[in-house]
């Protein structure tokens, strides 16, 4: 009879007295991905090399999986309280520069479209061919990060993102301005998926919320202050174009950032590296780590990169329904892009810039709904404690809750007192803030929640939600003006609702 290969899942030791079987890291959301138990014996069929038969007089073959130790220094969630701090700074100064480079150039719109005799409606391509990046990025650079690791990702997609500026800021034609676009937008796609994902892999469940709503609130923030300082560009005499010598000189910045503080945070990689430093110091070849069996055929990889986050929209209901809903907000959000220059400049009689500085009331809305957010979720360490360190995953969805009314109120509000221009201007610029806030605290909710069912595949789940609301974000603001001009924005805000 052919025997068995016998594991021992082991932190730095050879052998573990009394053990017998391995828990792995799971939550009651999360199990048609994970198993929760693997057995003490088991076949492991090497993927990338033919197995060995053995006859009956051999010795059993004995491998040792290689995994954390409690308070193992390498483990990502024992790293210290500062360096996880560092992290989400770097984390979240990602996700603004990207949400910055989105909408900054909303504003030259007019100003490209004088230049090139174009329409409006052709400038504003600048926006959407951006976000029309993020619909192929996050098929290869959120599930790429779980087959290489977060920290060559990021360096590599930051610094192409970086570079493209250049093609953007020196154009002399649309086609070199809309391609360089696109290209950044494809590229800036990484950084903004993988940066939740690395938080997802340093902080546990007790203290992820604080992290994630700070780094959820900052594309809010990039996106609301982007058109403030691209208008003030754009009027000033230095000319629309230092909007994307702007951008670059930022994004040049943040780079050496991610270079120079920014280690590699993905568990299973790490310990791949700690089974290749266990065979090097003991010569036993039998030591591996379990991201090490995984299938490394063009198949295998295939699979696990570009089909694996549109397998799990199409299998997973749960992240099909959180995925729609955000793609709905997200086109909202995108939309007030070319909503606030009817209300204000058309209707109102404002200057770009001053339409610009309602977009603040949108930053503000959004730090208010990440405060409220954390509040909501005070009982979460308690609940880590009385779940053993898994609670439930769906805590963090009161802040969606509590969004939702706020969301079709603030619309109403905009649309009905924005439509005249004897009501002040300052009563539909206050229902800025409560969208503003309803916006961010769905987004930190939801991504909170999926980041605690899907856990090691986070990547890839974020990713799929990135797609979807990329989509909706590229089209819709190519007919939101249109269809504000043609129905009025009383009328189309409630369509919208």
């Amino acid at each position: 009879m052919k025997r068995q290969s016998e594991v021992e899942v082991l932190g730095e030791q050879r052998s573990i007295p009394g053990n017998h079987g391995t828990k792995t890291r799971t939550t009651n959301c999360d199990k048609s991905l994970t198993e929760s138990r693997t057995k003490t014996s088991i076949p492991l069929p090497d993927v990338s090399h033919p197995t060995t038969r053995k006859t009956a007089e051999e010795a059993p073959l004995k491998f040792y999986e290689v995994a954390w130790v409690p308070g193992e220094l390498e483990d990502p969630h024992n790293r210290s309280l500062a360096s996880k701090r560092i992290i989400t700074v770097v984390c979240c100064t990602v996700a603004f520069d990207v949400a910055f480079a989105s909408s900054a150039p909303s504003m030259a719109c007019a100003a490209i479209a004088h230049e090139f005799n174009v329409s409006t409606e052709t400038s504003a391509w600048v926006t959407s061919l951006f976000l029309c990046g993020y619909i192929a990025g996050p098929l290869l650079w959120g599930p790429l990060s779980e087959l290489v690791g977060r920290q060559p990702v990021l360096l590599g997609t930051f610094g192409a993102y970086t570079l493209f500026q250049l093609g953007a800021a020196l154009h002399t034609n649309l086609p070199v301005l809309f391609m360089s676009r696109a290209l950044t937008g494809f590229f800036a796609s990484g950084p903004l998926t993988n940066s939740g994902a690395v938080l997802a892999d340093i902080w546990d469940s007790a203290h992820r919320v604080q992290a994630l709503s700070w780094q959820v609130t900052m594309p809010f923030l990039g996106t609301a202050l982007g058109p403030v300082i691209g208008s003030a560009l754009v009027e000033s005499s230095l000319g629309y174009r230092w909007i994307f010598w702007a951008i670059m000189i930022f994004s040049g910045a943040t780079w050496f950032l991610i270079l120079f503080t920014m280690p590699e945070t993905y568990s299973p990689i790490l310990l791949a590296k700690k089974a290749k430093r266990l065979r090097e110091t003991t010569g036993d070849m039998n030591f591996y780590a379990p991201h090490e069996k995984e299938d490394c055929s063009t198949k295998g990889i295939l699979r696990r990169t570009i089909f694996r986050p549109v397998e799990m929209m199409l299998t997973e209901p749960i992240l099909l329904l959180i995925v729609t809903y955000l793609s709905i907000v997200c086109g909202m959000l995108y939309s007030l892009l070319e909503t606030f220059p009817i209300i204000w400049q058309d209707i109102r009689g404002f200057n770009s810039h001053e339409t610009s500085m309602i977009f603040i009331g949108l930053g503000f809305g959004s730090v208010l709904g990440r405060f409220l957010q954390v509040f909501l979720a005070r009982p979460m360490k308690r609940l880590v404690l009385e779940w053993q360190g898994n609670p439930p995953c769906e805590m963090n969805l009161y802040g969606a809750m509590f969004a939702g009314p706020f969301f079709v109120g603030g619309i109403l509000w905009l649309g009905w007192t924005g439509a005249y221009a004897h009501i002040p201007w300052w009563v539909p610029a206050l229902s800025t803030v409560f969208l503003g806030m309803s916006f961010n605290l769905a987004y930190i909710s939801l991504q909170c929640y999926l980041v605690d069912v899907y856990l090691t595949h986070a990547a890839s789940a974020l990713a799929a939600s990135t797609i979807c609301r990329a989509i909706v974000g590229a089209v819709v603001p190519l007919f939101t003006r249109q269809m504000y001009i043609g129905l009025g924005t009383q009328w189309a805000c409630t369509l919208v609702n």
